[in-house]
């Protein structure tokens, strides 16, 4: 019985696509933050919605760069 190879359970073919799909999500969601930060005074703001803003954002961010480095044929 010979071991299996480990494949992506994703297509190759999707990795510039979903890099594309998961940066701008997370530049959308960058700009909403600042936005939120710079409209709103500080006695009203949430500290909650400020750290799920922040940290969907970052792992949207962070897939991204990871599937663009992947397209781009950097395999990390």
């Amino acid at each position: 019985m010979a071991p299996k190879a480990i494949t992506s359970p994703v297509p190759d073919s999707l990795y510039p696509t979903l890099s594309i799909l998961t940066l701008a999500i997370g530049l959308v969601l960058t700009a909403s933050f600042f936005i939120y930060e710079a409209t709103t005074s500080r006695k009203t703001r949430s500290l909650a919605q400020e750290l799920t803003t922040g940290a969907v954002a970052s792992v949207f961010l962070g897939f991204g760069s990871l599937f663009l480095l992947i397209a781009c044929g950097v395999y990390v």
